[in-house]
């Protein structure tokens, strides 16, 4: 049986490195398509990473990570000053790669362009997590090139996740890359200097406003429907049918095939059939029993599914707390978020300003913008209790003691009926918030007095860009 010739995998490898040539960069196709507001710090942690370790890019299907690649690449060859011969870059999904080893690969790039003894390199495997027991090989590569810095990314998080903090011992940088923020959302649709104004002062957590809330409430929809992927934002065939591009090339791969083969998943609908239910459910409080007994499902087996969701970055969890703040020790009710709203859209169908579920995917939009703070999102709650509830509590990691609550609303019924919010008013007293409690609406902006505490309000929309820009600006100047 004929095998790969050498020659053709180093024609390959010319192929899929056309910066090798002199004057040359990345395809026109990625050198035009708007960067991801991740990107520098992305590049920067590659240029500056210390030699013995690699960077492991994570996040889900589709989210871009490949095309920030090629534009970290081009960042290296035109900020960096680095030769195009020193980096090498190779997917091993490519038919012409199956089977060779990774050493192989570096072993050939080095053959290929010799230089002098200690010229720093970039090698960059993108799609690793199919390949066998890469974390050892990876490994292996990181002490034995210690010249190079190795760049690897992944859709099968879960898998990326768990090996990489198992097996790294200390070699590997994790960075994660979400869907499009609603704040990068705007920006590729070059819609955000025409609706957001920038605070004054330079303060980065003030709050930005807008003189024309219709036209962001209208770009949040679409943002729900389709903004949280970045191909998605520039293809009209794609908006017009989500469910074919997002639900069978996004979701249905991650659920039919990554996550069964990754942990030998037998009943591969039930797995399907809990997804749905969570997604249709997202931004609702969840029974575990409930959800058992409506499903015919062993409660053990549900959470076991639950834990392979949150890891391929399909869902989030968060926890419940009572009146007094406090944790409850059985996690039997948790409330359960999409990572991004546009999976629901992508499952069950687009939604307008008035679709019944609009309360549910705005309160998903918001939650998912704090999943790009690393900072916050594990100190993020929910509280109820029999007189009452509040969407989202934050615990000051140290005392455990409520510093901002927040109730999310698609409405502006609250301004003329304050009581509504009596609960709210009633928790934040209690704890002695650090920050007046802050209720969105549809369009309405301001403050509310309620049981004596004076409440601040704002749109969904802008309270979305806002933590999206503020967490943005967070994670960029870490």
């Amino acid at each position: 049986m004929r095998q790969v010739t050498d020659k053709e995998i180093e024609n390959r490898l010319r192929l899929d490195n056309p910066w090798w040539q002199a004057g040359q960069g990345i395809e026109s196709d990625y050198l035009e398509f708007p960067r991801r507001a991740y990107l520098r710090g992305f590049s920067r942690l590659i240029s500056e990473s210390t030699v013995n370790r690699a960077v492991i890019l994570l996040g889900p299907r589709r989210v871009g990570k490949t095309i920030m690649v090629f534009h970290t690449i081009q960042w290296l060859m035109d900020e960096a000053e680095t030769s195009g011969r020193d980096i090498l870059y190779l997917s091993l999904e490519t038919p012409s790669y199956s089977g060779l080893s990774l050493e192989s690969f570096v072993r050939r790039f080095q053959d290929i362009s010799p230089r002098p003894q200690g010229t720093p390199l970039f090698v960059f495997f993108d799609e690793i997590q199919y390949l066998k027991n890469w974390e050892i090989h990876l490994k292996s590569l990181v002490d034995t090139f210690r010249e190079i810095c190795f760049v690897v990314t992944g859709s099968a998080a879960a898998a990326l996740k768990t090996k990489s903090v198992e097996s790294g011992a200390g070699r590997f940088t994790e960075f994660r890359l979400p869907p499009l923020t609603f704040a990068e959302y705007l920006n590729f649709v070059q819609k955000k200097k025409n609706l957001i104004i920038e605070p004054f002062g330079g303060d980065n957590q003030s709050h930005f406003t807008t003189q024309n809330i219709y036209g962001l409430n209208e770009e949040f929809i679409n943002y729900l429907n389709y903004g949280a992927f970045p191909e998605a934002v520039f293809s009209k065939q794609i908006q017009g049918n989500p469910q074919r591009y997002i639900k069978s090339d996004i979701i249905d791969k991650v659920l039919l095939r990554d996550l069964p083969s990754l942990y030998g998943i037998s009943d591969i609908q039930e797995l399907n059939r809990l997804f749905n239910t969570l997604a249709y459910n997202s931004g609702l409080e969840v029974s575990l029993g409930k959800l058992s007994k409506s499903s015919n499902v062993a409660k053990k087996t549900l959470t076991r599914y639950i834990e392979y969701l949150e890891a391929a970055f399909l869902i989030k969890r968060i926890k419940r707390l009572d009146a007094d703040a406090r944790h409850f020790k059985r996690l039997t009710a948790f409330k359960v978020y999409l990572t991004n709203p546009t999976m629901r859209a992508a499952l069950f169908g687009p939604i307008t300003e008035q679709h019944e579920a609009i309360g549910q995917l705005a309160e998903t939009a918001v939650f998912s913008q704090w999943l790009h703070n690393t900072t916050y999102i594990e100190s993020l709650y929910y509280a109820r209790w029999k007189s009452g509830e509040v969407d989202l509590v934050s615990l000051e990691p140290g005392t455990q003691r409520p510093r901002f609550a927040i109730e999310i609303k698609w409405s502006d019924r609250i301004v003329e009926q304050p009581k509504e919010l009596r609960q709210l008013a009633l928790f934040a007293k209690r704890h002695q918030l650090q920050r007046p409690p802050l209720v969105t609406t549809c369009t309405k902006s301001g403050s509310i007095q309620v049981e004596g505490l004076e409440m601040e309000l704002t749109p969904t929309a802008l309270h979305c860009y806002t933590v999206a820009r503020n967490t943005l600006e967070h994670q960029q100047n870490q």
